[in-house]
C-alpha cells in the first residue's frame, strides 16, 4: 500500500488504532498531570509540561475528510484548561508534502492559538542520531509505513525518562517477508538485535506461517524486555481482505500502571473474547471460532491454585504479580476466583456471604490451599 492510498480513507483498521492511541493518552495524560500538580503542591520544583511526540504525523486528514490521530489529541486539548497549559506536541513526518499539509490542517483549528505551546512540525527522516526527545514525560507514537528507522536502541532512549511511553506500529507482514532478505538484514538487526535476528533466521527455516508469527513477535518482545523494557503488549490487526495478519500495535513502558491502563483499553477494542477473556486483537471476519475445548478461565483457575499455592494475597495483589506477559484483565481473575470460591478451593475474607452478592472487591484476601490439596 502506499503512503498516498493509505491516506484516501481511514479504514477500520487505522480508526481503532487512532482509538487505542488517543485513549492512552489521555488516561496517561491524566496520572502524569495529577502527579505533577502533587509534586508541585508539595513545594518541589517540577516542569509542568507533558509532551506527545508522533514520527510519523501524516498529512492531519484522510481524503474522506476523517481527522487523524494528531488533530484529535489537538482538538481534545484545546477544550480541556490543563492540557491547553501543560501539552507540548511535536508532529514529523519525512514527507514534506505531509507536512504542509498537517500544518494547513492544525492552523484551521478552531481555537488552534489558545495553546500555551505552538505544534512542532519537523521533517526528519527517522534515526536514532536526529530524534527530538523532551525532557518531560512524553508519549511516543511511531507509526512507519514499513520499518525503516525502527530500532531497539531508538525505543529504549524513549521511555528512559520518568513518565515516557512509547506506542509503535509492528509491520509484521514486510518484517516476515523480509527476514531472510540479505538487503535489509541490518535493518532486521536494528529491531531485534543481531544475534536474536540470526537465530530466528535460523528457527524460521522450516516454520508454518502460524509458528513464524508466534517466533517473531515472542522475539520482539523478548528483546525489548531483554534492554530494560519489561512492560510490553502487543495488539494484533487481521488484513481484512487476505485473512492473515498485517502488522501489530506495540506498547512498551518501564511503568505497570500504564502498562494495566494499555491493557483495558485494548481488551475493549479487542474482537472477540472467550469467557470474558479478550482477544487482543482486530479480526474483520464477522465471527471467530472457537474451539469447545478452549476454557482460557478454567486455566487460569489451576494457574493461580498452582503458582499461590500456600499464600494468603489480596485480589489487587494477585492480580498485580500474575498478569503481566498473559491477555487476562482484571475482571478475569475476579471471575476465576469467584468460580474457586464457589468450588470450596480458595477460603475468602470476607467470605462469599459477608460481602455483596456476585462480588468480589480489590481488597479482598485470598488464602490458597497448599499443594496438593484440591
Amino acid at each position: 500500500m502506499s503512503n498516498d492510498s493509505f491516506f484516501n480513507e481511514q479504514k477500520e483498521q487505522s480508526l481503532i488504532k487512532a482509538r487505542i492511541v488517543e485513549k492512552y493518552f489521555w488516561a496517561w495524560a491524566k496520572v502524569i498531570i495529577a502527579q505533577i500538580k502533587s509534586q508541585k503542591s508539595q513545594g518541589k520544583k517540577v516542569d509542568e509540561r507533558i509532551g506527545y511526540i508522533d514520527l510519523f504525523a501524516g498529512r492531519g486528514v484522510y481524503e474522506d475528510g476523517s481527522k487523524s490521530t494528531p488533530i484529535r489529541i489537538l482538538e481534545k486539548a484545546i477544550s480541556e484548561p490543563d492540557m491547553r497549559n501543560m501539552l507540548h506536541t511535536l508532529f514529523n513526518d519525512v514527507d514534506c508534502n505531509y507536512i504542509n499539509s498537517l500544518s494547513q490542517a492544525i492552523d484551521s483549528i478552531q481555537g488552534i492559538d489558545s495553546l500555551k505551546y505552538k505544534p512542532e512540525l519537523t521533517n526528519n527522516e527517522i534515526g536514532e542520531n536526529n530524534i527530538k526527545i523532551f525532557d518531560f514525560p512524553t508519549l511516543f507514537f511511531v507509526d512507519p509505513f514499513g520499518y525503516k528507522g525502527l530500532s531497539l536502541n531508538l525505543i529504549h532512549s524513549f521511555v528512559q525518562k520518568w513518565g515516557c511511553d512509547c506506542l509503535f506500529f509492528f509491520n509484521y507482514n514486510r518484517i516476515n517477508m523480509d527476514f531472510t532478505n540479505a538487503i535489509v538484514e541490518d535493518n532486521i538487526n536494528d529491531i531485534f538485535g543481531k544475534q536474536k535476528a540470526d537465530n530466528i533466521r535460523q528457527e524460521l527455516k522450516l516454520m508454518t506461517p502460524e509458528n513464524r508469527e508466534i517466533v517473531i513477535i515472542d522475539a520482539i518482545c523478548e528483546a525489548l524486555k531483554e534492554i530494560g523494557i519489561e512492560y510490553v503488549k502487543p495488539f494484533r490487526f487481521i488484513h481484512e481482505k487476505k485473512k492473515r495478519t498485517s502488522h501489530h500495535l506495540i506498547f512498551v513502558s518501564k511503568n505497570k500502571r500504564g502498562y494495566n491502563i494499555i491493557k483495558e483499553i485494548m481488551a475493549k477494542e479487542s474482537s472477540y473474547q472467550n469467557q470474558g477473556v479478550p482477544s487482543f486483537e482486530y479480526n474483520p471476519a464477522t465471527h471467530k471460532q472457537l474451539s469447545l475445548f478452549e476454557s482460557p478461565i478454567d486455566e487460569l483457575e489451576q494457574m493461580l491454585l498452582d503458582e499461590f499455592a500456600g499464600k494468603t494475597m489480596s485480589m489487587e495483589e494477585i492480580y498485580m504479580q500474575h498478569n503481566v506477559g498473559r491477555n487476562y484483565i482484571k475482571k478475569n481473575y475476579k471471575t476465576a476466583l469467584k468460580n474457586l470460591e464457589s468450588q470450596g478451593k480458595i477460603t475468602t475474607e470476607p467470605s462469599i456471604n459477608e460481602r455483596r452478592k456476585n462480588t468480589f472487591g480489590d481488597l479482598v484476601k485470598v488464602t490458597f490451599p497448599p499443594k496438593r490439596m484440591f
